[in-house]
């Protein structure tokens, strides 16, 4: 065969194989995600977004997520003031897994203790954005909506 046709020929299958490469890469058997929200108008935005996450993936079996909760979008989730509706999702997303954290510094300011929290949060006890940095390390994939 000629050079110029196995050079045809190689940059003719490459795409293929490139593409085939990253598909894989991007469909890891166990994929680990954090969500970042501090933002009181994104609280249920955010929510959705893990929903619709954990439904693309076909349920919480192929995904790990972790929520990181600080500043204001932590009073979404005070107990005392949470809808009804953020109670049943919050609820529903933590028997799914969910891992929610709430900011030991937002929690302080915000005089709360996770008894005024709604059900299943952990205290990110060095703080949100520490959280945040601890859990990229451990190869979660950061996301910020």
């Amino acid at each position: 065969m000629e050079r110029r046709s196995l050079l045809q020929l190689a940059c003719a299958i490459m795409p293929i194989s490139l593409l085939t490469t990253r598909a894989e890469a991007a469909t890891p058997d166990q994929s680990k995600v954090v969500y970042h929200l501090s933002d009181l108008d994104k609280v249920d935005f955010v929510m959705g977004n893990i929903r619709n996450h954990y439904n693309g993936l076909g349920g919480p079996d192929k995904v790990t997520i972790a929520l990181v909760v600080h500043g204001p979008a932590l009073k979404a989730f005070h107990a005392a003031g949470a809808t009804p509706d953020m109670t049943k999702r919050t609820d529903e997303m933590k028997k799914s897994g969910l891992e929610l954290n709430a900011c030991i510094h937002s929690m302080r300011a915000q005089e709360v203790t996770l008894k005024d929290l709604l059900p299943g949060f952990i205290v990110a006890d060095k703080g949100g954005v520490v959280r945040l940095a601890e859990l990229q390390s451990q190869g979660y994939v950061y996301l910020r909506p």
